[in-house]
């Protein structure tokens, strides 16, 4: 994977280089006046790689340590079931035949294999770090911040006459999260630190540093090894009852590394490595080194729609008014740029990609493994990386997608005896790619062919033809391979569909009453395929090869049913008019096609376009949309519908509802697709490409009457910055970094210019250049 780190990393510099932190930043800090006893209400920290959750607490911190590749369990070549290729046309032709209930009872017994036992292969907290002062008996000015202009966490207390602050951040470029603990008076620093994990867990403590290591999952999963280094300025430090004690000192710096065998090294070499790159650094150096990469990342974009420098209330204080009913613009801004925090934080060039908690975990079972569902949440964890300048964050799970083929061959291979490769609905660490658990949601090969639609959409932004003919293209050709043998035709209509597959997690109702999920060519299958195969065709034409799998394709196409609307006007979700067993389900996979890919639109299929309209209102009406992430897909459909105050309804209802007085997304529990899907949808409520057009304010609402937004990024290489006021564009700044003709509206006006590499252009508020 060396050569698309090194494109990527071309790619982040070009954008660094070009674009310079905004004149004026705004001020962002979520900050409370007191501590937190919660882990998911913790500051999370993080550079990718290593992560921590801040609780805050003067008297007993605790700081739970997370690196990313701390997993149980290993890869399983044996996890498809055996012999099920067998089976699949026998489920075809049940229904084929509306034998839906046969049909899953087959799949349930012969094609997916049991869903493994929790902790089995699970994403893990490294350990906890406690670090206990003594003598805060009289604590008062608590502040506990987090900085996302510079990503510092930070507490601030005084107790008896005493000022002190405790500082943390984890560095990308160091590989090292630093803490200072200091006060405005020597002497005063005491501590007692410690470090637990499990009873399996070598533990070895000394004057300045704990070091431990483990086997994780009783032997099966990786091998870890981590340093906690203690560095202080006055005072003594002793091990006294399985601790380090540190009395008297002016400040102390804490500097923690860890590695595993993961990705085949030696940790204990690694840590070593990595210590002799800080061991001599100051705090101050570490410190500079560290703000200067993340804003070189984060600076690139600034979005403002408050003048509020968020000094008058603490976040959780906010947050509350806005749960009783208030709206705060501030807040909004301040979650947008939080969620674009959590990507630099969790998904950095040669880590592992954001999992379902980004890199943060507690304790050693956490929600759904805390693994890569595919069959939604992990794609909405990247929806914004492109548009929000944030490329480099997408390359992780670019470089994922391409690692799923191994066992994708082999599930593609034993379970439907196809070519290519296919990936079902939860993926982790070790690629598995195997359909397991129950039918409703394990039943579902779509999961690589969903994956790939990233890799062409970075191709879209950045236009690398290397990348393109190196990576992306041979990646979604096995993925679209795989499809080609799959389809079969319909007894019936004579079309090429799939299955046996789901609209996932959704069932129907047969006409006996019964719960079914299983059927042939659901609405999304049709769309994800539609969409995967005219990618190939794209990238083959850019590449001036492959024309025959490009014909085939072509003509496979032909052969696909279409979308169709029912009688109600609404989009079906499967083949046929079939009933809901749950009208309010949070999955809208049938509108795939409107969100995240670009098949329907007003301009271009405006009967779908009003059939989406009917579908999403439709499943509101039964209570849709009441988890965080299904909320923040909500808040895309209608951008896309170009419904800005509704789109800006879901928001306040993601914030009442879904949204942890820390802006952490709730599904409930805790889950980080949230965070991410809602900056998307912002974004595109103020700009969209997706159909060949740069389309400017195309969903603003009232609320957002004035406000401005530096470096967001379309399709074709155009970067943006744009102001507006009373609810009309005031002046508008276009940056064409390949060179590409531009296509843009505003409302109703469309113009088309032609433009150069690195030039620059600027319109008024009659789109008029100036």
């Amino acid at each position: 994977m060396k050569f698309i780190i090194s494109t990527l990393l071309l790619v982040g510099f070009y954008s660094c280089a070009q674009t310079p932190a905004p004149k004026e930043q705004t001020p962002l800090k979520i900050w409370f006046n007191q501590p937190t006893t919660k882990w998911n209400e913790g500051l999370p920290i993080g550079n990718g790689n290593l992560g921590a959750m801040i609780y805050g607490t003067p008297n007993k911190e605790i700081i739970c340590l997370n690196e990313e590749t701390i997993w149980t369990g290993g890869k399983d070549y044996n996890r498809d079931k055996k012999d099920a290729g067998k089976y699949i046309d026998t489920i075809q032709k049940l229904l084929f035949s509306g034998a839906y209930m046969d049909a899953e009872a087959v799949v349930q017994d012969k094609i997916l294999a049991d869903r493994l036992s929790d902790g089995k292969s699970t994403y893990q907290m490294l350990a906890n770090l406690f670090i206990e002062t003594p003598n805060l008996d009289s604590v008062s000015q608590y502040k506990r911040v987090l900085n996302l202009n510079n990503s510092v966490a930070s507490t601030r207390f005084v107790n008896n006459g005493v000022g002190f602050k405790r500082d943390y951040f984890s560095s990308f470029p160091d590989k090292v999260m630093v803490y200072k603990y200091s006060a405005d008076k020597k002497g005063e620093i005491n501590m007692s630190a410690w470090v637990k994990r499990n009873e399996q867990t070598k533990i070895s403590v000394s004057e300045n540093q704990i070091i431990f290591s483990e086997h994780v999952g009783d032997g099966h999963g990786v091998k870890f090894h981590a340093i906690v280094h203690f560095e202080t300025e006055g005072g003594t430090a002793e091990v006294k009852d399985g601790k380090l004690v540190i009395s008297n000192a002016d400040s102390v710096i804490i500097k923690v590394i860890a590695s595993s065998n993961y990705r085949g090294s030696n940790p204990v070499t690694d840590c070593k490595n990595i210590w002799k790159g800080v061991a001599s650094s100051s705090f101050k150096t570490l410190l500079e080194r560290h703000t200067s990469d993340y804003q070189s990342l984060f600076n690139r974009l600034d979005f403002k729609i408050s003048n509020d420098t968020g000094d008058a209330l603490p976040t959780d204080e906010r947050l509350k008014k806005v749960k009783q009913g208030a709206e705060d613009n501030y807040l909004t801004q301040l979650q947008y740029q939080f969620g674009r925090y959590l990507l630099i934080s969790s998904s950095r060039p040669g880590t592992l990609p954001a999992n379902l908690q980004g890199i943060w975990a507690d304790g050693f079972t956490p929600p759904w493994n805390s693994d890569y569902h595919i069959n939604i949440n992990i794609q909405m964890n990247y929806w914004m990386a492109e548009m929000t300048n944030l490329a480099e964050c997408h390359e992780p799970f670019l470089e994922f997608v391409g690692n799923l083929r191994e066992m994708g061959r082999l599930t593609a291979q034993k379970v439907y005896g196809a070519r290519g490769f296919v990936a079902h609905h939860t993926s982790d660490v070790w690629h598995s790619t195997a359909a397991f658990g129950k039918a409703r949601y394990g039943m579902w090969p779509m999961g690589a062919a969903w994956c790939a639609q990233h890799l062409f959409t970075h191709y879209e932004y950045t236009e690398d033809i290397d990348y393109l003919k190196n990576h992306a293209y041979p990646i979604m050709k096995e993925a679209a391979l795989f499809f080609v043998d799959f389809m079969v035709e319909d007894p019936k209509t004579g079309l090429l569909v799939t299955g046996p597959s789901i609209s996932p997690e959704n069932n129907f109702l047969t006409k006996e009453g019964e719960k079914a999920t299983l059927n042939m060519s659901p609405t999304m299958d049709r769309a994800i395929v539609f969409e995967l195969f005219k990618n190939c065709i794209a990238s083959a034409e850019i590449l001036n090869s492959d024309k025959e799998f490009s014909d085939l394709l072509k003509s496979k196409i032909q052969q696909m049913p279409p979308l169709k609307i029912g009688s109600d006007g609404r989009l079906l979700e499967w083949v046929g008019e079939l009933k809901e067993a749950q009208p309010g389900h949070r999955h809208i996979s049938h509108l795939y096609a409107l969100h995240p890919s670009n098949q329907i639109s007003k301009s271009k299929t405006p009967e779908l376009f009003e059939a989406a309209k009917k579908t999403i209102e439709g499943r509101l009406s039964k209570g849709g949309g009441h988890t965080g992430w299904s909320r923040a897909w909500i808040i895309n459909f209608y951008a896309r519908l170009l419904e800005g105050e509704k789109a800006h309804e879901n928001i306040l209802a993601l914030q009442r509802k879904s949204t942890l007085p820390n802006l952490l997304d709730v599904h409930p529990p805790f889950q980080i697709d949230g965070n991410f899907g809602v900056v998307s949808g912002i974004t595109e409520m103020l700009m969209q490409s997706h159909i060949d057009e740069v389309h400017i304010l195309p969903a603003l609402p009232e609320a957002w009457a004035s406000g401005s937004i530096q470096g967001i990024v379309a399709k074709k290489g155009f970067e943006i910055d744009m102001t507006w006021e009373a609810g009309k564009l005031k002046n508008l700044v276009i940056k064409s970094k390949l060179g590409n003709t531009l296509k843009l509206r505003y409302k109703d006006e469309v113009k088309e210019i032609e433009t150069k590499k690195g030039q620059v252009l600027s319109f008024n508020s009659e789109l008029k250049q100036i």
